[in-house]
């Protein structure tokens, strides 16, 4: 398994598509010389959407392409014809990614589901013709509205892998070696800490009863729940592991001093890791110095956890390690990860529009205000009228007046500059 391109962290920027805007026409038929409205309307913007994908395992794409977008919808059309809806942007993402917004740093999105799918940029609706404002008292509107923008924003994408078990350790315990031993893996191996820079995953197969994913992940070191060294790269693939296979180098001095700071850390960066099922492999008993150690550490260990003398390197104990591994992962419950969408869009609780003052301007803004007037056909004197009586309802025009606004003063709301005359 090649996983040199390994990258687990990305910031991507998604960008819904524009509805279309609506459109002022009327009927213009031989026979009816005094035809209605037939404004069509504009077409809604795409979304943009993530799809979980199975066949992939990185997000280095992201990190050669960061910008997406939707397609925006057309623009209504005469005799009624409403434009066509934008096409969707589909970002297909590995299957274990969660999605953060990187301005919040809230969780969008889980994806644990192979297909599973997530919006997370609506597109904008698009704006309404003028027939869709004919009454009875005002039959030839001159009124249409432009589409909504659709909406943008900036993600991080985080992969945590899915794999049944994890090996965890400090650098050099063999973890590597393992994995190479019992699976078709084919991690990178050298004679020195820090060689797993990347989670490396096999399926291990164990007498064609058991089956499961393994996961060789990068070495603990002191302070790696403060993200130090490759800490919190680490850590995060941890936590969706059922059971953890903590690897020791019995050939060192220190290997019980070893084996409580790597479940300190783990118990500072998140206390259920600390609590995950886990089982001992006591590596190196091929070595002099390993086979000295392990009376004093199986006297230790095993009041704690179950423990395996193990060789990764002549195969030593690997296969009675595995099979009860096997058998242990039938006991455990599957863990407890939310599936389906996340709601992504809420309600905006912020107040409809605020007031202030930029020199001999007034700003006013709120997303509520300012749709409206980027939706609206200044042209078009129906269509002034009617946002003009939409602001006033709103209570912008009081509180313009509450804070002294006087005839001449120039209003922006979004991009639209405009005078006031009362």
């Amino acid at each position: 398994m090649e996983t040199s391109g390994f990258i687990d962290e990305a910031r991507i920027y998604v960008r819904a598509g524009d509805g279309g805007n609506g459109v002022v026409a009327f009927r213009r038929e031989k026979y009816v010389p005094r035809g209605g409205p037939a404004g069509g309307d504009g077409g809604a913007g795409g979304d943009v959407i993530l799809e979980a994908d199975p066949q992939m395992n990185t997000l280095l794409q992201f990190h050669q392409q960061t910008h997406f977008a939707a397609g925006r919808g057309a623009h209504g059309r005469g005799k009624n014809q409403t434009g066509a809806r934008g096409h969707d942007k589909i970002i297909r993402v590995p299957v274990g990614t969660v999605v953060y917004d990187d301005e919040s740093g809230d969780v969008l999105a889980d994806l644990v589901s192979p297909g599973q799918r997530v919006v997370v940029a609506r597109g904008g609706r698009g704006g309404r013709g003028n027939a869709r404002f004919a009454t009875s008292t005002h039959q030839t509107p001159h009124i249409a509205e432009k589409g909504e923008p659709g909406e943008r924003r900036w993600l991080r994408l985080e992969l945590k892998l899915l794999a049944d078990v994890g090996l965890i350790g400090m650098p050099n315990a063999g973890k590597s070696t393992l994995l190479s031993v019992v699976s078709a893996a084919k991690p990178k191996i050298a004679d020195y800490p820090f060689t797993t820079l990347q989670p490396d995953l096999g399926v291990v197969s164990v007498d064609d009863e058991y089956e499961f994913i393994l996961a060789d992940l990068p070495g603990l070191i002191e302070g790696a729940h403060a993200g130090a060294g490759l800490g919190h790269q680490f850590l995060r693939h941890v936590e969706r592991t059922r059971l953890l296979i903590h690897v020791l180098d019995g050939s060192q001095p220190e290997v019980l001093d070893h084996y409580a700071q790597i479940n300190e850390e783990l118990r500072l960066y998140n206390p259920a890791l600390a609590e995950r099922p886990q089982v001992i492999a006591f590596n190196k008993m091929d070595l002099p110095e390993a086979q000295a150690h392990w009376p004093e550490a199986e006297r230790l260990l095993s009041k704690q956890r179950k423990v395996f003398p193990i060789s990764a390197a002549t195969g030593q104990g690997v296969q009675q390690l595995m099979r009860y591994v096997g058998q242990l992962l039938q006991t455990l419950p599957a863990p407890a990860v939310p599936v389906g969408e996340v709601p992504v869009f809420r309600l905006d609780e912020t107040p409809a529009f605020a007031v202030r003052r930029e020199g001999n301007v007034w700003v006013i803004e709120g997303k509520r205000i300012e749709q409206l007037v980027a939706r609206t056909m200044w042209q078009y004197p129906d269509a002034a009228e009617r946002a003009q009586r939409q602001m006033e309802a709103m209570g912008v025009f009081e509180a313009l007046r509450r804070a002294g606004i006087q005839p001449g003063d120039t209003v922006r709301i979004g991009g639209m500059e405009l005078e006031w005359l009362w």
